[in-house]
């Protein structure tokens, strides 16, 4: 189905053809004229639900006609049951993540830890990505930070085993862990496996937040062992106790029943938003997720119900109570598909007294204060570019702003990369990396050339254009980067800049920003904020060309080290690393480890370790 050019007002066309959309459940897609996905929405009748974008008398929500205004086409996906359409927008969602939805930090952005309990000692990992498998994960936490943290205390608390897999299987004696006691060091020491696995079970009941059960029943094994007079073992249980009382003490009590339930509470103002969600487990606040929509033209409640949504992935505890600050269109089926996943009875409700609403009202002021912070922070950029397009005599603000880095040692393995930066914040999904194909040896002039025109040749139909261009060094690259705008017709398209390290040798204080046909640096005055906004970019620049250029130097150096071992080819390499993980552990592995692997033997063994040179004996 069609929709009306992003002028037209109002949009009518579309509104003409609803009569052929059906009135079925189902999901559906509004496109711009590219072809991207800008929302992805569900409804119970789909003629009714598209009917409400495309009135013939407008909006009367600004945010709805400004949508509606830029759609060019409408997809929708038929389903049997509005259950289905609930989890085939999820699916669309986290497949196309358009602009306009609630798209939390996928995966990779959160951390939780993980643990196998398959394995006969399993440990806690850190994961970016919650897996189909039988693994336990707890989480998502909030930041790196956070899980890092958890896990100290879990490791320090329960002494459980840190190390990887393939350090665990080579390990010939105990490492500073276990000297220190804070490792069982099952690698090395014949540790009865009920014993560890008590401790990982006392792990999970911590994690969980049964921290109270947990002290109880440590404080009854101490008694326990302090009358029969085990005393090591009663002073052993008393440190956990202290330490987990430590952690208690820093917890914040706030019910008095003691249950588990989560929050969820929505602020909304100027077309941004702030999404809230507050764990409390066994009447302890527990970790806070908060997410921030700059843009979003859902009404409060459709992102309340998409943040809910998202917030429980496989794996995932679902608590049987979940409080909410709006009125859901689609609790009910919410509260289904909630209770599906989680086993049992899981209720949504939204209380109006009590402790519960003291709850909910705690969440939604730390949303509404969320939600200011947003705002005074994009007011402080806007203001930031309005500043920087003065001071530069720049064509337009810097709204995108991309910057290059050459990174090269000798020569060698050269590469490049690229940072983009959108309204002055960093945009990793845009980053890009070059491998620098025609250069032979340390010519960064002739290397940026080759990359500039790889990025810009096609005429932005890869990416957007950018407003503004940085280029890390000084006049040199500058005049390379100006000489390929203009062979490719790019002239007035966009800004260029340089940036040069300040020269230590001559009393430069100050990174030095050029300007093509200016031979001297921009003088800043007061605005020296702009000039350590340029450093911040080209400093990001700088650590992912450099980041990029020593994971191919790794690699390079992994192959040549396993290329000259007669007999090993890219399979026998891949297992080999796989198994082991790195140069080192198969240096260090015996023989006999090497060989009992699929597809090797002892003489396979023998030249592999003669190529890398001995292994160090413990």
């Amino acid at each position: 189905m069609s929709a009306p050019d992003a002028d037209s007002s109002p949009p009518a066309a579309p509104a003409v053809a609803l009569s052929e959309v059906t009135t079925e459940p189902g999901v559906y897609l509004l496109k711009d004229r590219g072809g991207q996905v800008l929302y992805v929405g569900k409804a119970r009748n789909l003629r009714r639900r598209l009917a409400a974008y495309f009135k013939p008398s407008g909006h009367a929500d600004p945010k709805t006609a400004a949508l509606a205004h830029r759609v060019a086409a409408v997809e929708t996906v038929i389903t049997r049951t509005e259950k289905e359409a609930l989890i085939l927008e999820s699916t669309l969602i986290k497949r196309h993540r358009p602009r306009y939805n609630v798209v939390l930090k996928d995966d990779k952005r959160y951390p939780s830890l993980r643990l196998d309990p398959s394995e006969k000692y399993p440990r806690f990992t850190i994961v970016r990505k919650i897996g189909g498998d039988d693994a336990l994960y707890f989480g998502p936490f909030a930041s790196a930070h956070a899980v890092r943290e958890t896990l100290a205390v879990i490791t320090k608390t329960f002494k459980l085993r840190q190390c990887k897999a393939s350090e665990y299987r080579t390990r010939t004696r105990p490492c500073l862990h276990c000297q220190m006691s804070g490792c069982l060091a099952p690698c090395c020491r014949d540790v009865d496996p009920a014993v560890y696995q008590e401790q990982v079970q006392e792990a999970i009941l911590f994690l969980k937040g049964r921290t109270d059960e947990l002290i109880r029943k440590i404080r009854g094994e101490m008694e326990a062992a302090s009358a029969a007079c085990a005393f090591e073992r009663a002073a052993r249980l008393r440190d956990k106790l202290f330490a987990l009382e430590r952690t208690v003490e820093k917890q914040i009590a706030v019910t008095t029943d003691f249950g588990d339930r989560d929050l969820f509470a929505a602020a909304a103002s100027g077309g941004a938003a702030v999404l809230v969600q507050f764990s409390v487990r066994g009447g302890f606040l527990g970790p806070t997720r908060r997410h921030a929509l700059p843009e979003s033209l859902a009404p409060a409640a459709e992102m309340l119900s998409a943040f809910i949504r998202q917030a429980y992935g496989p794996g995932t505890f679902v608590p049987a109570e979940i409080i909410v600050s709006h009125v859901l269109e689609d609790a009910s089926l919410l509260a289904e598909w909630l209770s599906s996943a989680a086993g049992r009875t899981v209720r949504l409700i939204r209380p109006r007294r009590g402790e519960k609403r003291r709850l909910l009202e705690m969440a939604r002021r730390n949303a509404e204060n969320e939600l200011a912070l947003l705002a005074a922070g994009r007011k402080a950029e806007e203001e930031l570019l309005a500043r920087l397009r003065r001071r530069l005599g720049l064509r337009r603000e810097p709204h995108r702003i991309e910057c290059f880095d050459i990174s090269t040692l000798m020569g060698s393995e050269s590469v490049a990369g690229m940072v983009v930066f959108v309204d002055a914040k960093p945009a990793p999904g845009a980053y890009r990396k070059f491998v620098i194909r025609s250069v032979e040896g340390p010519d960064d002039y002739a290397a940026l050339s080759e990359v500039l025109r790889r990025r810009f040749a096609s005429g932005g139909d890869e990416s957007p254009l950018p407003d503004l261009v940085m280029l890390d060094g000084g006049r040199g690259q500058l005049g390379i980067g100006a000489a390929v705008v203009r062979e490719l017709g790019l002239e007035g398209v966009f800004d260029l800049v340089g940036i040069a390290k300040r020269d230590e040798r001559r009393g430069e204080t100050r990174d030095k920003i050029f300007l093509p046909g200016r031979v001297n640096p921009v003088n800043f005055g007061r605005d020296e904020d702009l000039r350590l906004f340029l450093q911040r970019v080209r400093d990001e620049t700088h650590r992912f060309a450099i980041a990029f250029h020593r994971r191919r130097r790794r690699k390079s150096s992994l192959r040549s080290a396993l290329d000259a071992v007669p007999g090993i080819g890219p399979a026998r390499k891949a297992r080999l690393l796989k198994h082991f993980g790195s140069i080192a552990a198969i240096r260090a592995a015996t023989p006999e480890a090497i060989g009992a692997l699929p597809g090797f033997n002892r003489a396979m063994a023998a030249a592999i370790q003669r190529e890398l040179g001995p292994r160090e004996e413990p």
